[in-house]
């Protein structure tokens, strides 16, 4: 090969990267914090309690989200009610003047989780798909169409991306559940992009971060790794506080049978907990503050009178909620 036909594979190799980066997200980054590899996460970075007291900016964040968190700053009360009552008219479906604890639960599912539906709908439409469907073969065309199939040696850019192809392809695979594999709907392509969310999808999360961090392919992820995942500079510095506190973490909580390494239910149950549910402890938590004729439901002037639990002065993503009357 010339070296100008070798210049240009590479360039085109650099450019797909950067393209798979901005364009899908894998399951789980890789991170120096490991603690943002848990999927279950909590619905705000804010703390719900300093101690006893209560931070209201929790509940805003987990009720409305934080992407454009801005509009709320310049509302007077009643603007913010105003506005806030549109939302409570989209969170009762059944349209029975009441907002019980699931409609809640599922609009603070919904919150949470709208990124993920801009985001397919956005990749979706990118990659041109027809009669609804969108072919394995039309997906990797257009995202590693760079590498030639005859040209894999180990240590040059093709191999690498190998790799990421066989890895997209298992997961594709995985997302396509009873179809042949050929093609994704846009549901499925959904569960591909975001394989956490979907429960028939989380041992491929499983599967890839063990990939990721397993650095002697044993199948297993050691205290060492664990570490080396989340502190990747530990033999430049002293290490922190908080890394010692995560090897103590990996000891009495993470390795539970205490064999000195994860395997796959043990990092199935890090980096997704079992028996909490974050959006339905939020409901019954809003419920439970607002609820004035203690009836487990809210009725819209229960919220409107107990609008700083909601919204107050917190910054929301509210006006974008507004806009998107089709949503939900």
């Amino acid at each position: 090969m010339s070296s100008t036909g070798t210049t240009m594979k590479v360039y085109a190799a650099l450019v797909v990267l950067a393209l798979v980066a901005t364009s899908r997200s894998s399951a789980i980054p890789r991170t120096d914090d490991a603690n943002k590899r848990v999927v279950d996460k909590e619905l705000s970075d804010e703390k719900h309690f300093e101690g006893e007291d209560h931070n209201p900016d929790y509940d805003h964040e987990a009720f409305l989200g934080k992407d454009d968190a801005k509009t709320f700053d310049q509302l007077t009360p009643d603007e913010s009610k105003e506005r806030l009552a549109i939302i409570v008219d989209k969170i009762d479906k059944d349209k029975d003047g009441l907002v019980t604890e699931e409609e809640l639960q599922n609009w603070i599912r919904y919150v949470q989780k709208r990124y993920i539906f801009q985001d397919t709908d956005r990749q979706w439409k990118e990659h041109e798909p027809e009669d609804d469907k969108l072919t394995w073969k039309s997906y990797k065309k257009r995202t590693y169409g760079f590498i030639d199939d005859d040209d894999k040696n180990e240590g040059d850019s093709n191999y690498d991306y190998a790799d990421m192809v066989n890895r997209d392809e298992k997961r594709w695979k995985r997302a396509a559940e009873n179809s042949d594999g050929s093609y994704l709907t846009k549901e499925q392509f959904a569960n591909f992009l975001h394989p956490e969310e979907a429960k028939h999808m989380r041992d491929v999360v499983v599967e890839e971060t063990i990939a990721d961090i397993d650095k002697d392919k044993d199948g297993f992820i050691s205290l060492e790794e664990y570490i080396g995942d989340m502190w990747p500079n530990k033999d430049k510095e002293e290490e922190p506080d908080w890394v010692k506190t995560e090897r103590e973490q990996f000891s009495s909580f993470r390795d539970k049978n205490k064999d000195g390494k994860m395997d796959k239910d043990e990092v199935a149950d890090w980096i997704m907990p079992p028996d909490y549910d974050h959006s339905s402890a939020e409901a019954q938590h809003l419920i439970h503050e607002s609820d004035t004729d203690r009836d487990s439901k809210l009725s819209k002037q229960e919220i409107l009178d107990k609008f700083d639990i909601f919204v107050g002065s917190q910054a929301t993503d509210f006006g974008e909620a507004l806009t998107k009357h089709d949503e939900f």
